[in-house]
């Protein structure tokens, strides 16, 4: 059906006006995943943290290509020691109501989002702050509550600062209604699903951002992929992402619209819930069962049929780039279902079992192929596909035998960014192994980067010769895009509109 649909609207798309947006001056964005709370730290999407991006500049920037930091509203940095970091502020830095940028704005929002009774969507991404003090107008330290190496990639990535007079003034509820930001463009209107922005006059030169280069974003979020396609095919936006993969080769054929593809820093895996639970029967608690359902899956499979190439097979749970992702230090586990069901039956379990699989952030037919490679060696599974918040809550609860989830680390190229929340010893964690725990705390406290690697690569040997995760693939995604638009797509899954062009 899908197929007879899309023919039908690709017939009619060739007499669309392919130019009247460019124009107008105005990028239309259609994306699914409404933003319910627009202040940057009150909501958990990754629509939120691209939005922020747009809107909000923090201290420095990540370059999205070579990762190297680049000059924001700092413009020098340095480590006075082990827990304190010092930031020279950018001057004659305005927020979008006109308020000066100052090291107060810096120290008021570290204030803000540590306060316990803030209520911060992720905290995780902050408990590694303490404070922050003004040494003078244009410079600001920041205190951290322990040795974390990785402070510059979060400071990069999820910190965005506040208007300290403004916020202050309004409160959280009335900044969620207004949001005012210092990034290359401000929010001139939100109604209902739109959130329209225009180009930031005030903006200053010299970050590494950049004035925006079109005047105006409207972004539409949009019910489902459906509507979300459907804008893009009939005209009715420039630019949308993560559409289904049969769809790629139609739209890439089409003369006023095509298709990108992009090596993402996304992960897929499959964690096992090896934990022993006295009175419950849990097959997974036994070494060889776990071992058996990493030899009943084919990733191969996975690659070809819903990744798109270039996606690349994993051993490590991480993305490969990732600081203290040692891909070398897993053990690689292959395809072959006639040693599963050798060792389900060495460990009593020849007739298999039943076991739930919850899923979220992965298209369906991800777990029906595990379903059936796993029901070929006589494991009964049961697909329970959820939202992200429903699917962590039967995690956290215990009540998923698998769990098979995409990870994007919210960006962060450190594994302090993914090994903690699967492994350690946190409310998701279903290894519950202390070892594992300790050698990525270790990992992620170490101010000597080849301790901390080396404490990395004890934790992915031990994670993988336990078999507490099958990691899937690194993802690809999808955009599609007019082709009046010029866009670069970047393997975080960021993009910067501020950096587009109309051709």
């Amino acid at each position: 059906m899908i197929r007879f649909l899309l023919a039908a609207v690709l017939i009619l798309l060739a007499a669309l006006p392919a130019a009247a947006q460019k124009s107008a001056d105005t990028l239309r964005i259609a994306w699914r995943d409404r933003i319910a709370d627009l202040d940057p730290y009150y909501n958990n999407l990754h629509t939120g943290l691209m939005l922020t991006q747009q809107v909000w500049d923090g201290l420095i920037f990540r370059d999205p290509i070579s990762f190297a930091y680049k000059p924001l509203l700092a413009t020098a940095w340095r480590w006075v020691d082990a827990t304190t970091l010092e930031f020279t502020l950018r001057p004659n830095v305005t927020f979008h109501n006109g308020d000066p940028f100052t090291a107060a704005d810096v120290v008021y929002t570290v204030a803000a989002v540590r306060d316990p009774a803030a209520g911060v969507a992720v905290p995780g991404n902050l408990d590694w702050l303490a404070g922050a003090t003004a040494i003078d107008a244009m410079t600001v330290q920041l205190k951290l509550a322990r040795p974390f190496p990785a402070a510059l990639e979060y400071i990069a990535t999820v910190l965005p600062i506040y208007p300290q007079a403004y916020r202050s003034r309004v409160g959280h509820a009335g900044f969620s209604r207004a949001p005012v930001g210092s990034g290359p463009y401000r929010i001139a209107e939100i109604d209902g699903e739109w959130i329209v922005l225009e180009r930031y006059g005030g903006y200053y030169d010299g970050g590494a951002k950049g004035p925006a280069a079109i005047g105006h974003l409207t972004i539409h979020q949009v019910a489902d992929a459906t509507a979300e396609i459907d804008e893009l095919l009939q005209g009715a936006a420039d630019w949308i992402w993560q559409f289904n993969p049969e769809l790629y080769d139609p739209i890439a054929r089409e003369a006023a619209v095509t298709a990108l593809r992009q090596p993402s820093m996304r992960v897929a895996l499959l964690t096992l819930n090896a934990a022993a639970r006295p009175g419950v029967d849990n097959p997974l608690a036994d070494l060889r069962v776990r071992q058996a359902v990493m030899a009943a899956i084919n990733r191969q499979a996975f690659v070809r049929q819903f990744t798109l190439n270039p996606a690349k097979i994993l051993d490590a749970p991480c993305y490969p780039s990732q600081f203290g992702c040692d891909q070398k230090a897993a053990l690689h586990y292959d395809y072959d279902p006639v040693k599963a069901r050798a060792l389900l039956l060495a460990a009593g379990r020849g007739d298999g079992f039943d076991i739930d699989i919850v899923s979220t952030g992965v298209a369906p037919s991800w777990g029906s192929a595990i379903q059936d490679d796993l029901g070929a060696v006589g494991i009964r599974t049961r697909l329970i596909d959820l939202p992200p918040a429903a699917a962590l809550a039967r995690v956290e609860r215990g009540a998923a035998g698998l769990f098979l989830s995409a990870y994007g680390s919210n960006a962060i190229n450190d594994v302090a960014a993914i090994l903690p929340f699967y492994f350690g010893n946190g409310p998701d964690d279903l290894a519950g192994d202390a070892v594992v725990a300790a050698e990525i705390g270790e990992g992620g406290s170490s101010v000597d980067p080849a301790a901390r690697q080396g404490a990395y690569t004890d934790a992915i040997h031990r994670i993988s010769e336990q078999a507490y995760v099958l990691p899937l693939s690194t993802m690809v995604t999808l955009y599609g895009v007019s082709r009046s638009l010029r866009f670069t797509a970047f393997a975080d899954d960021i993009p910067r509109f501020f950096w587009a062009k109309w051709k």
